[in-house]
């Protein structure tokens, strides 16, 4: 049976990491752009808000290729038997990169797109806490309008993403519905 990557995209807020923890828990290895792009940027001691974790990830797409944070991420997956889960792709080069190198390895790529409405999104991000999720939401929309289209291939394009989608899953309802939507999702891959 070929091996399943699962690669993941969605606005900010939408359930990408409730999605993860679904999939890891039927035994998928994770690797994370999220904690790709926090290692590099601790390793040069700048910030780790939003705004930083953008700008480090154009750079390095910019200066080495649209896929490049993929393509490390999944060099890293090839060395893994398991099945993997990659969370956070949000460039069309990415997808295409991902899915040109897993056919050429015989394994089976599939994308899953996931997004909710802003305002529920905006409340979702504001109740978890989190340091690079402690904006207005001005500033949350803001942020959002600038990863939806880009014309240029080294910055976010959600929308492309999504279009490019396997399966598009929106999470408007409970965490236990959106739960039960991935899972059944899932299904369909790995029975």
């Amino acid at each position: 049976m070929k091996r399943v990557i699962v690669g993941i995209t969605g606005t900010h807020g939408a359930g990408k990491g409730t999605a993860v923890e679904e999939v890891v828990k039927r035994g998928f290895a994770h690797f994370s752009v999220r904690e790709f792009l926090l290692a590099e940027l601790a390793r040069r001691n700048s910030g780790t808000g939003r705004p930083e974790m953008h700008a480090l990830a154009n750079e390095l797409r910019s200066k080495y290729g649209s896929a490049h944070i993929i393509s490390t991420l999944y060099r890293k997956a090839i060395c893994s038997p398991q099945n993997v889960v990659i969370e956070s792709i949000y460039t069309v080069g990415e997808i295409d990169e991902v899915r040109a190198d897993a056919v050429e390895l015989g394994e089976s790529f599939v994308l899953l797109a996931v997004d909710a409405d802003q305002k529920i999104r905006y409340e979702r991000i504001k109740a978890r806490q989190s340091e690079t999720d402690k904006v207005s939401f001005e500033q949350f929309a803001e942020q959002e309008q600038c990863e939806l289209v880009s014309a240029d291939p080294a910055r976010h394009n959600l929308l492309a993403c999504r279009d490019r989608a396997d399966k598009v899953i929106t999470n408007n309802g409970t965490k236990d519905e959106y739960q039960a939507q991935v899972m059944s999702w899932l299904s369909t891959l790995v029975g």
